[in-house]
């Protein structure tokens, strides 16, 4: 589902991404743990061209994000070609985003109605359905600013997959949550893992990763470090710096 090629990624002078590869099998839950500014959040930003690779390559679902390649070099399609593709990757990030002036439900319609030109009723069904999946049943016609964060971002979470994608990408989910909200979300989490949904997650939430996900990979200074089963990786590192890491966020 996910096949990156030797990704990198500067700004200005600061190279973030020095050579990324990975793959993310369909329905596999792909993890990415790693310090703050290890280029996590920027890989995954790459993945639905939310920002531009300077060198290597991107697929998603066998197609080339962002570029057509002609003669061994890309060409950077046009916004609107971008956009299209990106319809199929929803995106969850840190801060919630959702429009305070919309309900819940109305925040969950908005890209159906505007993107695939759906009736207002079969969008009103669908977002009902989906809060209902993320447990905010009683929620549908409740503001933003009248939920707990958890709530905010479970909303945000049923409005990324209204529009039925084929990859899930969490940008640190639950960094901007108070603890004991965490876990209401990561209950999310794990109920798409379970339905098959694939899914890379950038994440501190290091229990999450070994109990949901298939693949963990370690990232420091825009490189992986190692990857492998999560289980594996968290009791038994093979790299010093990967030890170093887990030692003192376990």
């Amino acid at each position: 589902m996910v096949e990156a090629l030797g990704i990198h990624k500067s700004f200005g002078r600061v190279e973030v991404l020095r050579g990324v590869d990975l793959t993310v099998m369909p329905g596999e839950v792909a993890c990415l743990i790693g310090p703050s500014g290890s280029g996590k959040s920027t890989f995954l930003r790459c993945i639905n061209h939310l920002e531009r690779i300077d060198a290597g390559r991107m697929r998603v679902d066998g197609d080339l994000i962002g570029y057509r390649e002609r003669g061994g070099k890309l060409h950077e399609m046009r916004e609107s070609e971008v956009a299209r593709q990106r319809r199929d990757i929803g995106m969850v990030f840190q801060r919630f985003n959702l429009f305070p002036h919309m309900t819940a439900a109305e925040n969950v319609m908005e890209a159906p109605l505007t993107v695939r030109r759906e009736s207002r009723r079969a969008a009103r069904a669908r977002a009902c359905a989906l809060l209902d999946r993320v447990g905010l049943a009683d929620k549908y016609d409740t503001y933003p600013v009248q939920l707990s964060g958890g709530q905010q971002q479970r909303v945000a979470i049923a409005r990324a997959l209204a529009m039925e994608p084929r990859l899930m990408l969490f940008d640190e989910p639950t960094s901007a949550l108070d603890p004991e909200l965490v876990g209401e979300v990561l209950d999310v989490m794990r109920g798409l893992a379970a339905d098959g949904m694939t899914m890379v997650v950038v994440t501190h939430e290091i229990g999450f990763a070994r109990e949901v996900g298939d693949t963990l990979a370690f990232m420091d200074e825009g490189r992986i470090v190692e990857s492998g089963d999560p289980r594996d990786l968290v009791t038994n590192p093979r790299e010093e710096r990967t030890r170093a890491f887990l030692a003192k966020v376990l």
